[in-house]
This record gives structure tokens, sequence and C-alpha cells, in this order.
């Protein structure tokens, strides 16, 4: 018996519903599951060129099947949804992609795969910092003095605000150099976190960054899972505005990644940025230690997070 690979995977993916897997794990699933339909695909592919040798070979064909249908499994049942990322995962939803978004905000970390937005800036400050070696700090929009409703500051202040050292390998010669030329010695960069962001979302989250981020020469969005469906949107309003995405991995933050760069702004918005640091504790806080490094040209870690 010839396996239907594509309404094999459906239905797995229906009769877990809601759950998450990538594409070897629907096949290592299919190959316990089916073993003499295995089998026969193994015999058949002997008279090929590249015969399935052995499980493994057989196990690899079939993982490469799952994602070639991709395309076909989502036009054919518009329930089933993936995300980006590495590696890919698929899953059924009878939820709408609004509804999605509501309930992974609402929902605690216990029942959650994600785990809630600010378990998420310890991971990205990690990340920034070994990676990027950015010197990063929470700036909380609740520590504001300005009065804007309950959600008036979440379109001011960016989840995170980072300081590039642009002079850490510069020798102390060079160093004193650009200092008495005037040329700067640092860029400043604006992170707005998301736990999720799909089609009903992306336009909603992206421009809240453009917002956060004004004031930097850098601005990023950054998610812990995006939805396949919401990546050509985050494409085309980043080539518009410059703002960038970071794909956030929350198990492993050093493999994150940098989906799309940010586009430089060369000059700060200065009048931006006092407005936020005349309002805002931790932005205060941020800005005194950027004038501090200019002043020594060092950083000091216990003034980061």
């Amino acid at each position: 018996m010839k396996l239907n690979l594509s309404n094999t995977v459906t239905d797995f993916l229906k009769s877990n519903a809601e759950k998450k897997y990538t594409a070897r794990e629907i096949a290592k699933w299919v190959f316990e599951t089916y073993p003499d339909e295995c089998s026969a695909k193994q015999k058949r592919s002997e008279a090929t060129k590249n015969p399935l040798d052995s499980d493994a070979a057989l196990l690899q064909q079939i993982i490469r099947e799952i994602s070639a249908q991709r395309p076909r499994l989502q036009k054919n049942n518009g329930n089933i949804k993936t995300t980006e990322g590495r590696p890919r995962k698929y899953y059924y939803t009878e939820q709408s992609d609004a509804d999605e978004v509501e309930e992974i905000e609402e929902k605690s970390a216990v029942t959650q795969a994600i785990p809630l937005e600010h378990s998420l800036y310890p991971m990205l400050i990690e990340y920034l910092n070994t990676e990027h070696g950015l010197h990063a700090k929470r700036i909380d929009e609740k520590r504001s003095t300005n009065n804007r409703g309950p959600k008036g500051n979440e379109w001011l202040y960016p989840d995170l605000a980072a300081l590039e050292d642009l002079a850490s390998e510069w020798s102390g010669k060079v160093t004193e150099c650009a200092k008495q030329y005037g040329d700067k010695k640092a860029k400043l960069w604006s992170f707005e976190v998301k736990r999720l962001i799909n089609i009903s979302n992306v336009r909603s989250t992206f421009f809240q960054a453009v917002s956060n981020s004004s004031w930097a020469n850098f601005g990023y969005l950054v998610a812990a899972e995006l939805e396949e469906r919401a990546k050509k949107e985050l494409r085309m309003l980043s080539s518009l505005h410059g703002i960038g995405f970071i794909l956030l991995d929350t198990e492993t933050p050093s493999e994150s990644q940098v989906m799309i760069p940010a586009r430089e702004r060369h000059d700060l918005d200065w009048e931006s940025i006092n407005r936020l640091t005349e309002a805002n504790k931790d932005f205060s806080d941020y800005i005194d230690e950027i004038s501090d490094f200019c002043l020594t040209g060092k950083t000091k870690k216990q003034d980061w997070d």
C-alpha cells in the first residue's frame, strides 16, 4: 500500500492540534506508525538512481517530501500553519490569527511553549552581548512619569536599548585621535520584543517598533516565534521603514537569527532622546551610562543588564 503523505501529515497535525512539530519529528512518527508502507517505499526505490538503502536515508527522504509539500498542505487546509526559523515547525489550529495572539499573550508560561515576554529580555540581552558585543539595558515603560493612559507609553519606549562600542578593538592612539577629532565612538540600538508575530499583528507590532526606535541608529523588532505567512509582510515593511527583525531562539539564545538587518540612521534624534530621558528613569540611566562611556571610553559591566 502506498502512503498518501499529505493526508497522513494533515491527520497527524489535526489529531495533535496546537502542538508544534518539526518535519523530522513528523517523519519519525510516520516511520514508526507505518512500517509496512515505509518498507514498500524503500523497495520501490531500489530501481532508482538513489535507492533508500538504510532507515536513515528513508527518514531523510520523508523529511524532504514533507518540506516540499508544505505549500500544498497549507493551501488544502487553512488551519495548518508553519513557523519561521531553524527548524521550521508545523501545527494545526482552529483559532483565528487574532485569537492566537490574544491567547499567547494571556496564558501563563506554564501552559505555553513560548516564555512570557519579560522572560525573553535576559535571553535577548545574552544574545546581543555574546554575538554582537552590545551592552543592553531594560527600559521599563512603567517607570515613566508622564501619564498617557494604560497603553500610551507602549508606543514611546523600547523594551531594550543598547550601546555598541565602536572603539573596543582600537588601539589607545587611535581612540585618542578619534576623541580629539570629535568622531563618534558608539552607536545606539533599540529593541521591541514580542512573543509571537503572525499575520494578525505583524503591522501593529512593526509600527510600534518604528515609533519606539525613531531616536536610535538601529531599530529592531524581536520575536520568539514568527508565523510563516507574516514574513513577506515583515520584509516589505522593513524595506520601507528600515526596522530590522531578529528571531529569538528561546532554547539556545546564541542561535538566534538576524533575519532582516536594520537600516542605519546616521543621525540620532536628540529631541526624542531628550523627551524620553526626562520622562523615564531607566532611559535617563541609559543616557548617563552613554555619557560616561563617551568621557572614559570604557563601559562598566555593573551599569548594564
